[in-house]
């Protein structure tokens, strides 16, 4: 599941609540992801941003990722060869959401409970020579080459506004949740969000956030109709978080523990067709290598597609085998 919304709308602190109310449950595989530009999902999570800038980063280990999931797929050459859409094939290694491996080894950390791993931030040395959608890269390899089924999650928290159509990450996820205050701005973002999102059939929730009363529910359900999903209320163990005291999600407000009750069942109700999420990797791969892939790598980048390669659960034997 992503998040996504107007910058200061409230989408990380609502990433957060839903990732450590998902961790809450026993049965519940879970791995959150910072991917926003601003990386705060550690921090929301519990830890402080001088403990948050030690964890490590998929941006800085994006030539590992793409070693190990390339695996022996003979149609890759290497993996500098490899791009943030390259699709998995037969050979490939892939994920799932809760296992041993090198990558998860590496690059991902429990905090206040929950599985987490972050994109990294936007460093000096990269400014005016790098963009960030090469550090969000990583995170779209690792969705591509993820298998998934019921009772496991992906809580993504995405970049601010439309930027999360840089790419074909949008595509990646069962759900989308458009955190959205009672404000036009917000709902403006909301507009311009789902009239991209709708082109690809991506389905898109409504959340509001810092609800005060029933006109502000009244006022998103006259902008956004029936893609409202639910809302949270201004909340006392949300303002303590912010304030850095981290209290059991046990203490969320009940209204507010019924709202992350409704965003997880609007997952749970998701039904994943395999065949369009394959189809729109490739779709978006093949996008990228001609706009700029090949020219970068000197190769022709279609090549990396295998036709007869449709991801879902049948390839979890091959997983196995590859380690």
């Amino acid at each position: 599941m992503a998040f996504v919304g107007k910058g200061g709308s409230g989408k990380t602190t609502l990433a957060a609540l839903v990732a450590r109310h998902l961790a809450a449950e026993d049965s519940a595989a879970l791995l959150a992801v910072d991917a926003d530009i601003n990386q705060h999902l550690a921090a929301a999570l519990g830890i402080s941003e001088d403990e948050a800038v030690l964890l490590p980063s998929l941006g800085d280990h994006l030539g590992q990722i793409k070693e190990y999931l390339r695996g022996d797929n003979p149609r890759i050459s290497s993996a500098a060869a490899m791009v943030k859409t390259t699709p998995p094939g037969r050979g490939s290694r892939l994920l799932r959401v809760a296992e041993p491996n090198p990558l998860y080894d590496r690059l991902v950390r429990r905090v206040g409970g929950v599985r987490l791993a972050v994109t990294g931030p936007f460093a000096t040395e990269d400014l005016g020579v790098a963009c960030y959608h090469s550090k969000v890269g990583a995170v779209e390899l690792l969705l591509n080459h993820l298998i998934d089924g019921p009772g496991e999650y992906v809580v993504v928290d995405m970049t601010a506004g439309a930027d999360s159509f840089a790419s074909g990450l949008f595509t990646r996820f069962d759900a989308t949740f458009l955190v959205c205050e009672p404000t036009l701005r917000s709902v403006g973002v909301y507009r311009q969000y789902i009239g991209y999102a709708r082109e690809f059939g991506v389905r898109v929730h409504v959340v509001g956030n810092k609800i005060d009363d029933d006109s502000d529910v009244d006022f998103l359900r006259e902008h956004v109709g029936a893609d409202l999903l639910t809302w949270i209320g201004r909340s006392s163990f949300v303002r303590a978080a912010e304030r850095g005291v981290a209290r059991p999600i046990a203490e969320l407000e009940p209204a507010n523990r019924a709202a992350l009750d409704r965003i997880r069942a609007a997952v749970d109700g998701s039904v994943k067709d395999w065949a369009r999420y394959t189809a729109q990797a490739v779709e978006f791969h093949l996008r990228n290598a001609q706009a700029w892939g090949n020219a970068r790598s000197g190769e022709d980048l279609a090549a990396q597609v295998d036709p007869g390669f449709v991801l879902g659960p049948q390839w979890l034997e091959l997983a196995e085998h590859h380690r």
